[in-house]
């Protein structure tokens, strides 16, 4: 579970250009559930996903992971906590160009010092089960749209992380595409992860796979639906 207390984002605090990219967001987060922040541009939502994520501090507030505070912690710390807690999908997916599919899923498991063989098997089974394995050596520039996503999905999974943060992840995407993204997200919420996706894609808001929407404009929540499931 991940609770947010208070948090607010400021950039250039106390000058005229000041922002509060997130204001006074009180929240809670439940594992294994699939979460989505939804709001336009400029509402607060991926810098509230990047809060939660570890990639940012809050100027103000507490965030806590299963009961423990990490929004204070020394950078080693909250860098060893997001590295072994989280797994991130970008909108534009952040591929490195001439590595190949292969190096860029191992890339993120490398800091932990796991055995190579060891790694490298774990990321041919990832991108086995995402039907990625017979382009496991080519560069990654030459992928189409999908299968950029898809090795960003393994990527995101290679360290085996608790939660899966996506951020637009259907932004540049088709609907086939789109459709693709939402069953492998059935799939990790049943294998028990934690799943949180910022969009303003009503394929992503409304499909049934998805537990919380929260709705936020200007930085603040404006809204929580829950789904009831049973």
């Amino acid at each position: 579970m991940i609770e947010l207390k208070d948090v607010s984002k400021i950039y250039n605090e106390g000058r005229p250009n000041e922002v509060r990219a997130v204001s006074d967001v009180t929240l809670t987060i439940p594992a294994r559930r699939v979460t989505v922040f939804k709001g336009p541009s400029g509402s607060g939502k991926t810098t509230l996903l990047t809060l939660v994520g570890c990639l940012a501090r809050p100027t103000e507030g507490r965030i806590l992971l299963d009961g423990e505070l990490i929004s204070s912690l020394p950078e080693r710390f909250m860098t060893e906590v997001r590295r072994r807690t989280f797994g991130f999908v970008f909108q534009r997916f952040n591929l490195i160009r001439g590595l190949s599919v292969l190096e860029n899923v191992m890339l993120p498991a490398y800091p932990l010092g796991p055995d190579y063989a060891e790694l490298k098997g774990r990321a041919m089974d990832l991108l086995a089960r995402l039907k990625l394995d017979h382009k496991a050596r080519m560069k990654t520039e030459y992928l189409s749209g999908g299968e950029s996503q898809r090795v960003a999905i393994a990527r995101a999974l290679i360290n085996d992380p608790e939660w899966i943060i996506a951020d637009e992840p259907t932004a540049n995407l088709d609907s086939k595409l789109a459709l693709q993204f939402l069953d492998e997200v059935r799939r990790l919420k049943e294998a028990g992860k934690s799943i949180i996706i910022t969009s303003h894609d009503d394929r992503i808001v409304e499909a049934d796979v998805v537990d919380t929407v929260v709705e936020m404009e200007d930085g603040r929540i404006i809204g929580i639906e829950e789904r009831d499931k049973s």
